[in-house]
């Protein structure tokens, strides 16, 4: 820190004084400063930083202990660093009023979606709760902030007649096998882009998955998927272990946003927007409860930790609940 002071005095120095006046100036310096410590002033919106920095980083690793992902550790990150630059308190400071003032203006600035919103509040209250259980503050903020209520939608599904329509047009085997994998099992694209083909069981018509929070599961297929699977591994001559790989070599493993934008390009050239893995995964949600799967081995077959998230997922076809109701009230 002294030579850092010394420094800047020669440099404002170096403009009027030769050097030899500025070697006699630093050789002056050194030997007055020689018994003395310098200590950097810091100001009171690095100390609020860096307070709140480290609280952050503690509660991220407690995250990340307890199975999180490193996506997930990345969002809530980057959502709760946005709340602190913007209020610019320390964590003990922060008020109902400055996370409530905060969301309204997020909301209003960004145009964001209820649902988007409320995941902001359930971070918000995550953080603050696990600063109130290590005594790191006497009450979360977040206590009195209440649920966003969002709309009720009732998402698309994959209807029979377009599924066949993507598998009709699909002119290379791997993405014939992609679909119907992702069809048949209802499995998440990071799932997907994960396995190896060691983790296919064509016997058994299985296949092992890591879900979130590396939580391993097995999922099933059906007679077509091991058909084209088979087809597709069999006429591949690279020696890549991942289960999907891109058309040119080296032939490396897919990625997500590949298999988004594949699905994406299929359901295009059939006009069929808004072709994505996820759709197919809430597809086999509801067909499954449609067709009278306990929502409990719907649960399981998804991967689900809590039974709330698959009713979430899956949406009863209203004309399955219009037979019911003729059949069972008349």
């Amino acid at each position: 820190m002294k030579q850092k002071f010394i420094h800047s005095v020669l440099q404002e120095l170096s403009k009027v004084l030769d050097s030899q006046q500025l070697d006699f100036v630093e050789n002056t310096l050194e030997q007055k400063l020689l018994d003395l410590d310098i200590i950097e002033q810091v100001t009171n919106e690095e100390l609020v930083s860096q307070e709140n920095d480290e609280l952050l980083t503690a509660f991220l690793s407690a995250k990340k202990i307890e199975g999180c992902s490193a996506k997930t550790i990345k969002y809530y990150k980057s959502t709760i660093d946005h709340l602190f630059d913007e209020i610019g308190k320390t964590t003990a400071e922060i008020t109902t009023n400055d996370i409530r003032s905060y969301l309204a203006y997020y909301q209003e600035q960004k145009q964001s979606s209820k649902v988007t919103i409320d995941n902001m509040r359930r971070i918000f209250s995550s953080f603050f709760s696990w600063l109130e259980d290590e005594d790191y503050i006497v009450k979360s903020p977040v206590r009195r902030i209440h649920k966003v209520r969002t709309d009720s939608l009732v998402k698309e599904v994959i209807n029979d007649e377009c599924m066949e329509l993507l598998r009709d047009n699909c002119t290379e085997i791997r993405d014939l096998a992609m679909i119907d994998l992702l069809a048949s099992t209802g499995m998440r694209v990071g799932e997907l882009v994960q396995m190896n083909i060691d983790d296919v069981d064509f016997q058994e018509r299985q296949c092992k998955v890591f879900g979130k929070g590396n939580k391993e599961r097995e999922v099933y297929f059906n007679a077509r998927a091991k058909i084209h699977l088979q087809q597709y591994i069999s006429q591949r001559e690279d020696n890549n272990p991942a289960l999907f790989v891109s058309f040119s070599s080296p032939h490396k493993r897919l990625s997500i946003s590949g298999v988004e934008v594949r699905l994406r390009t299929l359901g295009r050239r059939i006009n069929l927007p808004k072709i994505h893995p996820h759709k197919f995964r809430r597809t086999l949600a509801t067909m499954a409860i449609d067709k009278g799967m306990p929502i409990e081995q719907v649960q399981r077959l998804l991967g689900h930790v809590k039974i709330d998230t698959t009713l979430h997922y899956a949406m009863v076809n209203q004309n399955n609940v219009k037979i019911a109701h003729r059949r069972y009230i008349g």
